[in-house]
């Protein structure tokens, strides 16, 4: 069985320390993390492990694991480096979604082989985390060596593995906040305008709800562009008039965020079809002139 070591404890370390352990995909051997005590409770979450302190008492592997916080990762790369751990062939692997694995490039130098891998889920408790990992897709990417190991590892742990361009790991990144962070946000800017139309927000959850869930389903049913309603997919420039035109008058930021979704909701609307070209580029040029007026 191949070795591993952990550098970072973490819930996405510590979940995939005792997956890995569970599983018998690695040994985990060495656990490292900002304190010795910290360390010693990571090797109880794991089951595995032995504490260390410091690089110095850390064994050579076959993985790294590096868990830290992305501004730490860089560091981690360079002590790592420095250590004389690395040898050739072994393996140094981030969990980080937003940077690739060149911020590893000490370990490529060192002769290590380098990766990223972006487990898509939400880790905030390891308890629950290792009970629901199974189906979590896995962005990769990084050495084809690094890979040949990985990607049959995290498939051994329940990971659905897909590739990711390292050039564009930030707009890849950038998705998922879009679509999970800023959906909530969304649903935040949605609540304050059913309150400013006089609802209270127990209400207003009780009304958004089911009008969410059914367009989550849809979109997930039938794509985005078929699950598109609403006055841009019908071409209705004069509700998105009236529209613009009293949330410049109460909210400009709200405004904002309407034009910007609308603009993406316009080619939602030209590539499915059902309104006609000029209602559309009417519809176009209030998102723009008003855009000007901001």
């Amino acid at each position: 069985m191949k070795t591993m070591n952990l550098i970072g404890c973490g819930a996405v370390g510590q979940t995939l320390g005792r997956l890995f352990h569970e599983a018998q995909v690695f040994e985990v051997q060495d656990i490292l993390t900002t304190s010795l005590e910290r360390a010693r409770q990571a090797a109880g979450f794991v089951g595995a492990g032995r504490p260390v302190s410091g690089y110095d008492q850390m064994r050579r592997a076959d993985l790294f694991l590096i868990g830290v916080p992305d501004d730490g990762i860089a560091g981690c790369a360079a002590d790592l480096a420095a250590s004389g751990l690395v040898l050739d062939e072994a393996v140094v692997c981030h969990l980080s979604g937003a940077l690739s694995s060149s911020v590893l490039d000490p370990i490529t130098r060192a002769g290590g082989l380098v990766a990223s891998v972006h487990p898509v889920n939400s880790f905030a408790d390891p308890q629950v985390s290792v009970h629901s990992f199974v189906g979590t897709w896995c962005g990769i990417e990084g050495a084809p060596g690094a890979i040949d190991l990985l990607t049959p590892a995290f498939s051994a742990i329940g990971g659905r593995v897909f590739s990711v361009d390292p050039r564009f790991k930030s707009i890849y990144h950038a998705g998922a906040v879009l679509v999970c962070n800023y959906l909530t946000a969304l649903m935040e800017t949605g609540m304050r305008a059913y309150e400013k139309g006089g609802l209270d927000r127990e209400t207003a959850f009780e009304v958004m709800e089911p009008l969410v869930r059914g367009t989550v389903d849809n979109i997930f049913r039938v794509g985005t562009v078929q699950a598109l309603t609403g006055p841009i997919a019908r071409g209705d420039g004069a509700t998105v008039a009236r529209q613009l035109d009293a949330l410049d008058e109460w909210d400009g930021q709200t405004a904002g965020i309407y034009r910007a979704l609308g603009r993406v909701a316009l080619e939602l609307s030209r590539a499915r079809g059902n309104a006609s070209e000029e209602s559309l580029k009417r519809i176009e040029e209030l998102l723009a002139r008003d855009a000007k007026l901001v």
